[in-house]
């Protein structure tokens, strides 16, 4: 994450191109250093405190019975390459992990329930964001899970979370400007601020797909 700066995550927020040869979003880094880093800090607590571990049935839905060997940043891109969602849901999916820890203190993100929990906030982000998405069962495919799991986790999470997934332009900021601090914090950048809200970001995908159909047609 070293030649990421807060200039270069805000301008790919603003202005990522969608295109098929697209390079990984930048947010994409940040987001997988941030939940590896609070991997590492909960195994921590693990390894000192027997109570660490979730009690709540519930949460424990994101359970997988073996760790997944494949790392955050991989499997963050992997859903990236294959589903092309874009980099406000990525930010929105961090939104909904943040608020579900907040609502149940007692989760802890592991090994063992981290993948699930990445695949499901972010199938929900992007049909809160997205105009045009792939049913749960592709989903399920990219995510490594049956139709069957992601339907099952999906559910769950919904009445997990009491429906609560509206995330407003102040709280969209909010968050971008906190992945910002976690890029300045890595390379000693000065902080850039006024990021792009979800509705102006999802407003530009509409403009983009407009002027492709109409340059189609016109060709």
């Amino acid at each position: 994450m070293a030649n990421i700066s807060p200039r270069k995550l805000r301008d790919d927020l603003y202005f990522y191109s969608y295109q098929q040869d697209s390079n990984i979003p930048l947010v994409i880094s940040v987001l997988a250093s941030l939940i590896e880093r609070n991997l590492a800090r909960n195994e921590r607590i693990a390894k000192n405190c027997t109570w660490a571990l979730s009690k709540n049935v519930r949460t424990r839905v994101f359970d997988c019975h073996e760790t997944p060997d494949m790392t955050i940043q991989s499997y963050l891109e992997r859903i990236f390459r294959y589903t092309r969602a874009g980099p406000s849901v990525y930010v929105v999916a961090y939104v909904y992990i943040d608020r579900f820890c907040q609502l149940y203190p007692e989760f802890r993100i592991s090994p063992r329930n981290v993948h699930r929990l990445l695949i499901t906030t972010i199938m929900v982000a992007s049909k809160y964001v997205e105009d045009m998405n792939y049913r749960n069962s592709y989903f399920a495919r990219v995510g490594g899970l049956t139709t069957n799991e992601m339907n099952k986790l999906e559910m769950e999470f919904l009445f997990l979370m009491g429906f609560k997934f509206h995330v407003n332009v102040s709280v969209f900021e909010s968050y971008c400007c906190h992945l910002e601090r976690e890029v300045s914090i890595g390379g000693g950048y000065e902080i850039e601020r006024t990021l792009r809200c979800a509705e102006e970001i999802k407003s530009k995908q509409i403009e983009e797909r407009s002027c492709s159909q109409i340059t189609r047609v016109l060709l």
